[in-house]
């Protein structure tokens, strides 16, 4: 993109000089059409809305970040925050139009907000060089949109959570008021999907987690004594080797955004490919393993990008009807595009106010419990934190995330249900870093073991 010069004027979006600058997307505002929508009201109004007080969240500035700024700066937007904790890598610059080779570990977010920022006269980016989770509730009831380009459905959850935990609710009935939409776009290769929750109204992305695919996940017995693919190295190191050798001190787990992990792991995984006659293992697999990335493509994030940007305009300005609710792509052989609408789970891990059922004997072992909260499909936790109440006193029975109480809480794995005092009807607490608010579970303890959420 080669370098131009124009008129500048940060802070102003009618730029002297530029008249007719916004007269295309006026003539979407300023006058109805057969697709509006039945509360929209033609106007200059809208426009001034766009630009003066609406407040969009942007999660995330890489290949599907940076197509979104651009979009939505160039369509009117100037109020918009920006949350990436990533650093530019050289592999990023062949479809990140935003960054340059000079760039090479920055912050993302404040190198892809000051581009915009001086590029786009009149619209202000604000940098988080941050995680999603170092933010409060205030923080994003803040917002009108919040639109996702990430690239992990653990994030992609926590957002979610995050805006259903914003909603306020009078006698049963939703404030529509607390409402904040969810815009998710999502790239794998040649394939993507835009996607918009209205939260509390429509499906929510936990109600559709099955659509997700799992992680493939290789044989252990593989991993530890025949491995063949250079992925299996990274594995081992991953797998066996980090916690054996406790690199970056006891406890420490994996950071797929910190450059010295992922420079470790490769080290290790190239001597264990060396080995045994292995090729292929390089910094970019690595972090790909590790952070389970698929091969991005440009095209693909540019049009997910737009029919994500395109979706905040409507939504913002009510000039047609939103999507419903989700719209698939594919260019892989061929053009494909289709939308459907996706349902409501009426025992949804997230939305449906239900309280959630577990079903085991009282003689199934607490690890039993934690494997098949992190395995099962209707709920793929992390590494859940479970307490519960016995005897009147708070009791934690694992919690993995902090060493101190993960060494004190370890015994506790190979106890029953009944070992640990819990009873038939008794509530669990489970944490996990795919939601910001812990989930209760009522335990039933009977013969038989539930498949999923809500079964008694």
């Amino acid at each position: 993109m080669a370098d131009i010069e124009l008129p500048m004027s940060a802070g102003n979006p009618d730029v002297s000089g530029w008249p007719d600058r916004w007269n295309n997307v006026r003539k979407l505002l300023e006058r109805t059409g057969p697709l509006a929508h039945p509360d929209f009201e033609p106007g200059t109004e809208v426009f001034d809305f766009i630009q003066s007080t609406c407040r969009l969240l942007v999660v995330g500035a890489g290949g599907l970040g940076c197509e979104l700024l651009k979009d939505l700066a160039l369509m009117g937007f100037c109020n918009i925050h920006l949350i990436d904790m990533d650093t530019i890598d050289l592999s990023n610059l062949n479809r990140q139009f935003l960054f340059r080779p000079k760039d090479i570990g920055k912050s993302k977010a404040d190198i892809a907000a000051a581009f915009i920022n001086a590029r786009v006269p009149g619209c202000s980016v604000v940098p988080h060089y941050k995680q999603i989770q170092d933010f409060d509730e205030e923080f994003y009831r803040g917002f009108h949109l919040v639109i996702c380009g990430l690239d992990s459905v653990m994030a992609r959850r926590w957002i979610n959570g995050m805006l259903i935990s914003l909603l306020k609710y009078d006698d049963g009935v939703l404030d529509q008021s607390t409402v904040i939409p969810l815009i998710d776009g999502g790239t794998e290769g040649f394939k993507g999907n835009a996607r918009v929750v209205l939260p509390g109204m429509t499906a929510c992305v936990e109600c559709t987690l099955d659509l997700y695919p799992p992680q493939v996940n290789f044989p252990m017995c593989t991993i530890a004594h025949t491995p063949r693919l250079p992925e299996h190295c990274v594995e081992f190191v991953k797998m066996l080797l980090w916690p054996k050798e406790n690199p970056f001190g006891e406890g420490a787990v994996i950071d797929g955004d910190n450059p010295a992990h992922i420079q470790w792991i490769f080290k290790k995984a190239q001597r264990r490919a060396e080995e045994f006659g292995i090729l292929g293992v390089t910094y970019r697999l690595t972090q790909g393993v590790v952070k389970h990335i698929i091969p991005a493509v440009a095209s693909t994030n540019a049009v997910i990008a737009a029919a994500c940007a395109t979706e905040a305009f409507k939504i913002a300005s009510s000039c047609a009807m939103p999507l419903q609710n989700y719209m698939l792509f594919n260019d892989s052989d061929g053009l494909f595009m289709y939308t459907f609408e996706a349902e409501r789970k009426d025992d949804c891990l997230a939305c449906s106010q239900v309280p959630q059922n577990l079903s085991f004997t009282d003689q199934t072992k607490l690890e039993q419990v934690i494997d098949h909260l992190q395995q099962s499909v209707a709920y793929r936790m992390k590494s859940p934190g479970i307490t519960t109440v016995i005897d009147g006193k708070n009791r934690t029975l694992h919690m993995s995330t902090i060493p101190s109480i993960e060494r004190k809480t370890r015994p506790n794995l190979k106890k029953t249900l009944k070992d640990l005092g819990l009873q038939n009807g008794q509530e669990i607490v489970v944490a996990d870093v795919t939601t910001p608010s812990a989930i209760i579970f009522k335990l039933n303890l009977t013969s038989r073991v539930d498949s999923g959420p809500g079964e008694a």
